[in-house]
């Protein structure tokens, strides 16, 4: 069996995940286009403007605060360094290590095995692990985990997903204007000959307003999945071994899911469920197990 570079499947899933935002703004340009000759340009620079300065609040805000939303949303609470050494010292070997500040630590009392770390750039991040984690896996698992967080923030994962869900958002609310419009000039009368002149164009943008949501949906649950592939084969480049998360995951595998909000799901270590893999914010448990048991 060929061995796997961890170098490689960095560089690989990163290529990925930069193609994938390329396909997602394709998406965005194409629709963007064909509703402004449906529509014209008055509703072309209305939707446009609308729909960026609409978009730009919401995410900016979220993105500031995205820490404190998602701390918040688990009621996880700051873990203490004297209660919680162990936890405390792991990653500050692994930041001396990777060269990263010390995020700040939580704990989320939940018996199932997981984390997350969130925040805008490694100078305001956070790292929480549930109490499970900590009971139940060994020091070179729980460094595994910590090293597979810790990834996600050198890789700026958090800003990268930030974007993604930009341009998502703004798709689906030019979406959500073209179709409304449509609604309003049917009840109207409006823009009738326009409108008859232009029957086929006029289908392909409905086709495009109604599917371009869920295509780019899809396209950002794909990023996920390439940011957790090349968070794993970060946090074995951080340990030097892929023993410790291969063994974390293989615990998490037999987890009962964890009921969480669906805005923090894609922030965990795992979110182990029966979906299929196309509607998942993860990779499967077996193939980062089988990837990670290659390199």
């Amino acid at each position: 069996m060929q061995r796997l570079s961890f170098h490689e499947e960095i560089r690989k899933n990163k290529i990925s995940s930069y193609l994938l935002i390329g396909i997602v703004l394709a998406v965005l340009l194409t629709l963007v286009y064909t509703i402004g000759f449906v529509l014209g340009g008055d509703y072309f620079f209305f939707i446009i403007i609308f729909g960026t300065i609409l978009s730009l609040v919401y995410v900016v805000g979220g993105y500031y605060k995205s820490a404190d939303l998602a701390i918040a949303s688990v009621s996880a609470k700051k873990a203490s360094g004297t209660e919680f050494k162990q936890y405390h010292n792991i990653v500050e070997g692994l930041c001396l290590a990777s060269g990263l500040p010390k995020p700040k630590l939580y704990i989320m009392n939940n018996q199932q095995i997981n984390a997350f770390a969130s925040g805008r750039d490694p100078q305001h991040a956070v790292i929480c692990v549930t109490t499970g984690t900590l009971d139940k896996l060994t020091k070179q698992e729980l460094e595994g985990v910590l090293a597979h967080e810790l990834s996600h923030i050198a890789n700026y994962d958090i800003r990268f997903m930030t974007l993604t869900a930009v341009l998502v958002g703004m798709i689906a609310i030019i979406s959500q204007i073209f179709l409304r419009s449509l609604f309003w000039s049917s009840i109207t009368g409006g823009r009738s000959s326009r409108n008859n002149n232009n029957a086929i164009l006029m289908i392909i943008g409905i086709a495009l307003a109604v599917l371009a949501p869920i295509i780019v949906a899809l396209v950002q649950l794909a990023i996920s999945r390439k940011r957790e592939y090349a968070a794993d084969s970060s946090a074995v480049k951080f340990m030097r071994t892929p023993t410790g998360l291969m063994g974390a995951l293989k615990k998490i595998h037999y987890n009962t899911p964890m009921k969480v909000s669906g805005a923090v799901a894609p922030l965990f270590l795992a979110k182990p469920t029966k979906e299929k893999e196309w509607f998942m914010t993860h990779p499967p448990l077996s193939k980062r197990i089988a990837r990670l048991e290659r390199m």
